[in-house]
């Protein structure tokens, strides 16, 4: 939307914080949990269950996320520099149901495989956009040879 100069609708006037993960954290996270196999959690308790492990089955779930949130409009930001383009935001409130600020916890991870995420919003915002541009300025003569508009 905003290469193509449409406005982009921005939700919390864009003050609203999330963790951005970029995939190369995520598959490392994905990649190295495959090679922990877990076992029962022998403080698990009935009582007051932990989705995340159990007392029974072998298995854990894990967050694969940046533990440091990013506010949206800085995100936006971001996108605009490597993009070379201002976005045209239409700044909304925040929607009902909405939670202002997410943050991953990475802690059973970290104890578990020794990795946390680290890619840092703007390396994985500069590297996607370079993907992005290579990726399409690839599929666009493709597309023109076989009469496809791109």
């Amino acid at each position: 939307a905003i290469l193509a100069g449409e406005p982009i609708r921005v939700f919390n006037e864009g003050r609203h914080k999330r963790s951005f993960t970029y995939i190369d954290d995520i598959v490392e996270g994905v990649v190295r949990a495959l090679d922990t196999v877990p076992g029962k959690d022998p403080a698990w308790d009935a009582t007051q269950p932990d989705p995340s492990t159990s007392g029974v089955a072998p298995y854990r779930l894990y967050n694969i996320g940046n533990e440091q949130p990013v506010e949206l409009l800085r995100y936006i930001e971001v996108l605009e520099q490597y993009l070379g383009r201002k976005a045209t935001m239409e700044l909304l409130p925040l929607q009902a149901g909405d939670v202002p600020e997410t943050e991953a916890d990475v802690s059973s991870l970290v104890a578990a495989v020794g990795y946390r995420p680290k890619v840092s919003v703007e390396e994985g915002i500069a590297a996607f956009v370079d993907w992005y541009r290579t990726y399409y300025a690839a599929a666009a003569p493709a597309a023109a040879v076989a009469g496809v508009a791109s």
